[in-house]
């Protein structure tokens, strides 16, 4: 124990002289939860749109005022003509172009109505498909005010939507979760694997190798420092959450918290496998950011795995960061709590155990 305090002394020592680190771990947690989830969202917002209105009616009219006062949508031009609509388009001022027919709220009343046309810019397929989905709906409220205003309603409305979970389907709330494990992964993965390369480029780990200090203890000695900087990292992201978006978890913060304790073991100990079999900073960066953009991108931090392919979705069981993400977003959203996600937690303790077990075994100690 005396020996493990005596490094741990030194690490954090080292630590704290570093100019660069103490205000990294501080900041970086800041403007990421502050600035990414404002600007990394998937709604979509400010849709340039061409009207051809060639009807005229109180229901062309209608629909375009409803353009006009949707945030959603930017109104660039009301026209008789498509050519001009179109030429706007491929332009990119437009990214829709809304055309109503002539006569089109006459045929309302008859059995056979005419079809607004609704022609979209896919080079973005996002802001295309959702601008297409939100110009369905606008037309559909404006015509429904439209019969309202204009006599009794035909037909009670069959269906009644309520989302679960997130009722205002507010996409910071999906983004938040996803935000605090990305934290988690650059701050546990990056940060104990560059400090120990940085030891052999430096040939300070070779004091350490002419030394009875035992692999184990030198790994536990280089992890625990980063395990502690994790639940500061994780603490910052939650109080940040609270106060800047009001997300609060709606089960129990100490789920959060365990799960988090196995996966900033998991993280820790993949850093230190990777600094053990590279020479330089360069080589650590590199395969890190090799597993931070496999991680990203099928573990379910940004898109659904039930929308992949069969063969990738077997893949994202042998990720680490799925689980995390299932019980994160399970505890802040549904409420979840252990009797709901053992498998989940199950899985980060395997991961957890067989990484910092590697980590220790892969330390070639040389005298």
């Amino acid at each position: 124990m005396r020996t493990l305090r005596v490094l741990l002394e030194k690490e954090f020592r080292q630590f704290m002289r570093n100019a660069f680190m103490p205000k990294m771990v501080i900041l970086f947690p800041l403007l990421v939860m502050l600035v990414i989830p404002w600007v990394a969202t998937m709604d979509v917002r400010h849709v340039g749109v061409s009207v051809v209105d060639n009807d005229h009616s109180e229901a062309s009219r209608r629909i375009v005022e409803k353009l006009r006062a949707s945030d959603y949508f930017s109104l660039k031009s009301v026209t008789e003509s498509y050519e001009e609509a179109y030429a706007s388009l491929e332009a990119g001022e437009a990214d829709v172009i809304l055309s109503i027919p002539e006569n089109f709220e006459r045929s309302l009343a008859g059995s056979s109505p005419r079809r607004i046309g609704i022609d979209v810019n896919g080079t973005n397929a996002l802001k295309g498909g959702l601008g297409s989905q939100y110009m369905t709906q606008i037309v559909r409220q404006a015509l429904a005010e439209l019969r309202q205003a204009q006599g009794p309603v035909e037909a009670a409305d069959l269906f009644v939507v309520q989302n679960r979970y997130n009722p205002t389907l507010n996409y910071q709330y999906f983004m938040v979760p996803a935000l605090m494990i990305i934290l988690l992964v650059l701050i546990c993965g990056f940060l104990p694997g560059l400090n120990l390369v940085s030891e052999k480029e430096f040939g300070t780990i070779e004091q350490i190798n002419v030394t009875p200090v035992s692999r184990f203890l030198f790994t536990l000695a280089k992890l625990i420092p980063y395990w502690i900087i994790g639940f500061v990292v994780l603490t910052i992201a939650m109080l940040l959450a609270w106060w800047v978006y009001g997300l609060t978890p709606a089960g129990s913060i100490g789920w959060v918290y365990l799960a988090a304790l196995f996966f900033i073991l998991t993280m820790s100990g993949l850093g230190i496998i990777i600094a053990n079999r590279s020479s330089t900073m360069q080589q650590t960066m590199f395969v890190m950011f090799f597993f931070i953009m496999i991680f990203v991108l099928m573990s379910g931090l940004l898109t659904p795995i039930e929308s992949m392919p069969a063969w990738a979705r077997y893949i994202t069981y042998l990720l680490p960061p799925r689980y995390f993400v299932e019980v994160m977003r399970a505890v802040y959203l549904k409420g979840a709590s252990l009797v709901e996600l053992w498998p989940q937690y199950l899985a980060l303790v395997g991961y957890a155990g067989l990484f910092n077990a590697m980590a220790a075994l892969t330390y070639k100690k040389q005298s």
